[in-house]
């Protein structure tokens, strides 16, 4: 039986009049087997309890890698995350503590899981009783939202290219303007927290600083890079228009509909089409917040079966 969430008094406030939750992230990690659909939990020594893996981030790490990282370290497991599940919120010793939670799949067969102070077991059981064996509530919730939707979905990544300097200084055609030291940065770290979602597709807007945010990632996962000229800002479009928003949804709705891992680079000025294409298809609500920031990106996880929006989540500032 699980255990109540613990409400005990919280301490004083932070400086600004507000506690700061504790960040941390994990996964339901599933597999399908014969006996049906399983589950993986960790046993916790330390607090002699069963829960599912996670942990929180190092300084300055993506949520999305931690994630991978504590579900790998405290399982042997190297996951690949799929849709994404709602953030519990908590009380542990006083303090809020929040979770960001997905589901995920192993990328491979192979598994080095390592006894250790932190974790000393790992059990994969059936959904039902693992529920049973979770000692927390708010575990028992993550599972619970993992069997309201699909287990098997397929991302589709829209990124806003990086950094790219000032516009107005760059002298040469714009379709060449290429990412600045600030861009490049953010291209390698995007590389490493796009590869979250295991391999994907890459489709671009063929202008520099869209090909330059996305080349560490093609390069890292060896993937060839297609460019798409209905995602190019200031390619040739109808009527001299810098880019034609008909087509872009069109390109986008196609690559929705063939339901593989994609990712997509293009410009701030397509983001708001594209998103509303993601959420009208399938009769979600269209979210008040259309834009990103350079080097932001939105997920779409699509459900393996028909194709139907199971879940959304962005990343990067406001």
């Amino acid at each position: 039986m699980a255990e109540p969430d613990t409400q005990t008094a919280a301490p004083a406030a932070a400086p600004g009049g507000h506690l700061e939750p504790v960040q941390a992230a994990g996964a339901v990690l599933w597999r399908d087997t014969d006996r049906g659909r399983e589950v993986a939990l960790v046993h916790r020594p330390g607090r002699d309890d069963w829960t599912l893996p996670k942990g929180k981030p190092r300084s300055g790490e993506h949520l999305l890698a931690a994630a991978v990282r504590e579900v790998r370290e405290e399982t042997g497991v190297h996951p690949v995350l799929g849709r994404r599940l709602p953030s519990q919120r908590y009380l542990r010793n006083g303090w809020p503590k929040q979770v960001e939670w997905w589901a995920a799949t192993a990328a491979s067969d192979s598994s080095r899981f390592t006894p250790d102070d932190e974790v000393d077991a790992v059990e994969w059981l059936p959904v039902a009783e693992a529920r049973d064996r979770l000692t927390h509530d708010h575990d028992v919730r993550v599972l619970d939202d993992f069997q309201a939707g699909p287990a098997r979905t397929v991302p589709l990544v829209l990124l806003r290219h990086a950094a790219a300097g000032d516009k107005a200084a760059w002298r040469g055609p714009d379709l060449l303007r290429p990412l600045d030291e600030t861009g490049r940065a953010e291209a390698l770290e995007l590389a490493g927290v796009l590869g979250a979602f295991g391999p994907l597709r890459v489709v671009s807007s063929a202008a520099a600083r869209c090909t330059e945010t996305v080349t560490p990632y093609a390069v890292a996962h060896a993937v060839h890079i297609r460019t798409e000229n209905a995602f190019t800002l200031g390619a040739r479009h109808a009527a001299g228009d810098p880019y034609d928003s008909g087509a872009a949804r069109e390109a986008f709705r196609e690559l929705l509909e063939q339901r593989r891992p994609t990712l997509v680079c293009t410009h701030g000025e397509l983001v708001a089409d594209l998103m509303r294409e993601a959420f009208e298809r399938s009769g979600a609500p269209v979210p008040q917040q259309l834009s990103l920031v350079k080097g932001a990106f939105w997920v779409f996880h699509l459900d393996a079966r028909d194709g139907s929006l199971a879940a959304a989540e962005r990343h990067g500032r406001a």
